[in-house]
């Protein structure tokens, strides 16, 4: 299954912080010492305190190099304190170079309100603010003693005093902007996770869809499908990366119908060699005819299996109530003319009459019983059949039944064949199969000739049976009809036989449907449920 990400919320840490930060300084204390050497303005840059200036530039870049060194390659965080004292060597380090200067009238105490800045971002409430407070009383204490030992101008304190001023504004503010920006990227990661895994629980609700979904595109692409749809549709593995509409004739077929407002759309079988039938539904995803399309794929037999439990609750209290009503006049009539057969005044054709009587008498009373087999059908139960153990078996006992030897050949296309059946079921199904298959085989080849194969389908993994007879088979314009109730082709059929083989398999999630083989010879394919997974 196609899916899309959520995108991330970038990591908001100290870490990153303290490598910016670390950058800025490392690049401060370089700018400072290139712009000493090369003479760039003498007047202000170390002009009372060179020495000290170019000394203090030098190890504060060296330091800041090696901070950086650590932060990128060895990952290394430092704890509250170790940041505390990082901070202190700054503010030191400014205060050498604002003092080598000539003050705070050089302009370079302003540089102490981006390491405050720093510690409002990086340091808890009170050491900010204790930051801030040395920072304030080193621009001021080296203002007061530049009046005390040089006789400075009073005015330096006003300059100072503001800048200290400043310096704690800065500190608070940022503390503040940073508590908010810690505050908004919480929330928002939160709602990115929140995001995240909402997307998560809807893409595995999809995913274990019972149904199909596929995401059509205007350009005939599939965008998005699930393993269901994958399943069902029995979409090869080497078409999954970049499938099309035309990859699926079936859906190509059903989508054309849908926009020709064909409705209700049929059931669909995929593939030529697989029993799957399913329903196709489709919904626009947009108002106009360019948007994508939502495709619906469902398990017919699951529909089925639904509208048998229904049919066969229905059925059951129809039988229950016209049983004994068509039984008792039936068996009036077939008494009467077995009566009047035992008289000795009767002609030929008055007999041939009589048996036509009885013989449809008994047709009657076995569709009654065929009927009443329905209602009273107990439920399935499946379990777990191995089928290489199972057929020979049922061979066996079925040729046992019949009285017929060496007419069923046995056919295993796979080792391991493991089928989820009702046994008791499967035995009736297989021997009604196998009943029609010898007979329509001896009027045409005149032997009593039927073949069982069993496999496992190598896309869906499912196991399947076929029953093979020799006889001319069943026309296309019929095939439609056999599993319907009560329709027959021959004269002393009840019809019913299919329609309990089709109602059997799908109480136990199997299907069953007609085809033919490679060679032309008439077969019913039994695709059989996983043994391990059910619909």
């Amino acid at each position: 299954m196609k899916t899309s990400t959520v995108q991330n919320i970038p990591n908001y840490s100290t870490y990153e912080l303290l490598r910016v930060y670390t950058y800025y300084r490392t690049l401060l204390g370089s700018l400072l010492l290139l712009m000493f050497q090369g003479q760039v303005a003498p007047s202000i840059l170390g002009y009372e305190n060179p020495d000290l200036f170019f000394y203090t530039s030098a190890i504060y870049t060296a330091l800041n190099v090696v901070t950086l060194g650590l932060l990128w390659r060895a990952k290394f965080l430092p704890s509250v304190q170790q940041l505390f004292v990082l901070l202190l060597i700054d503010l030191l380090a400014v205060g050498l170079l604002m003092h080598a200067s000539g003050g705070a009238q050089s302009g370079l105490g302003y540089l102490l309100l981006v390491v405050v800045a720093a510690g409002g971002m990086l340091l808890p409430g009170q050491l900010a603010v204790l930051l801030a407070a040395l920072a304030s009383i080193a621009v001021l204490g080296e203002s007061i003693s530049r009046i005390w030992l040089l006789s400075a101008d009073y005015q330096i304190l006003f300059s100072s005093g503001a800048l200290g001023a400043l310096l704690f504004f800065t500190a608070i503010a940022f503390q503040y902007l940073t508590k908010k920006v810690r505050t908004t990227h919480e929330e928002a990661q939160s709602q990115a996770e929140q995001a995240a895994h909402l997307q998560k629980l809807a893409q595995l609700i999809v995913e274990r869809m019972r149904t199909g979904i596929l995401v059509l595109n205007p350009n005939q692409h599939i965008d998005l499908f699930n393993k269901s749809a994958a399943n069902l549709l029995a979409i090869p593995t080497t078409k999954q990366a970049d499938l099309t509409l035309a990859d699926l004739p079936e859906l190509q077929e059903h989508l054309q119908q849908w926009r020709q407002h064909a409705s209700p759309l049929p059931p669909v079988r995929v593939g030529a060699d697989t029993a799957s039938e399913v329903k196709i539904n489709f919904a626009p995803l947009g108002e106009d005819d360019q948007s994508d399309i939502l495709i619906f794929v469902e398990d017919n037999r699951l529909i089925t299996q639904q509208a048998q439990q229904l049919k066969l609750a229905s059925l059951g209290r129809l039988t229950a109530s016209i049983a004994h009503e068509i039984r008792n006049p039936l068996g009036a009539i077939s008494h009467a003319s077995q009566l009047l057969a035992e008289s000795e005044n009767l002609e030929s054709d008055d007999l041939h009459l009589l048996s036509i009587i009885d013989n449809h008498s008994k047709r009657v009373n076995q569709i009654i019983e065929n009927v009443l087999q329905l209602s009273r059908r107990r439920t399935a139960t499946p379990q777990q059949v191995d089928l290489d153990l199972w057929l020979p078996k049922f061979i066996s006992d079925y040729s046992t039944e019949s009285g017929q030897q060496d007419d069923i050949e046995l056919r295993l296309l796979s080792s391991n064949i493991i089928a989820k059946f009702d046994p008791g079921q499967l035995h009736q199904v297989l021997s009604n199969l196998c009943d029609n298959g010898r007979r329509y085989s001896k009027l045409a080849i005149g032997k009593s000739r039927v073949k069982l194969e069993a496999g496992i389908e190598k896309q869906a993994q499912q196991p399947y049976i076929r029953v093979i007879d020799w006889g001319k088979g069943i026309d296309k314009q019929e095939r439609k009809h056999v599993f319907e109730p009560f329709y027959t082709t021959s004269n002393t059929g009840s019809g019913l036989g299919l329609y309990i083989c089709k109602e059997l398999c799908e109480a136990n999630q199997a299907f069953i449907h007609y085809t033919r083989t490679k060679e032309g010879l008439s077969c019913f394919h039994i695709q059989l449920a996983h043994p391990d997974r059910a619909l």
